[in-house]
């Protein structure tokens, strides 16, 4: 499967499973490359509690990486 090329953090429930390596940059310049299955792992429960992710089965950050993955390996 091919990196996905973003312009913004995205974790997708669409994207739960499937072992998707996703490359941001940010609108700052700030590059970075993570797993989406290991985010989600991380950030499983804060989704879960979110609005946004069950209306809309997405969460988005164009601006920064979360703060909850800032010190963890995600690739």
């Amino acid at each position: 499967m091919q990196n996905l090329i973003s312009k913004r953090f995205v974790v997708r429930k669409s994207l739960i499973g499937k072992n998707q390596v996703i490359e941001v940059t940010f609108k700052n310049g700030k590059q970075v490359k993570y797993n989406h299955d290991k985010v989600y792992d991380i950030m499983k429960s804060k989704l879960e509690s979110m609005p946004c992710f069950e209306k809309y089965k997405s969460y988005t950050s164009s601006t920064s990486l979360p703060v909850i993955l800032r010190d963890k390996v995600i690739l």
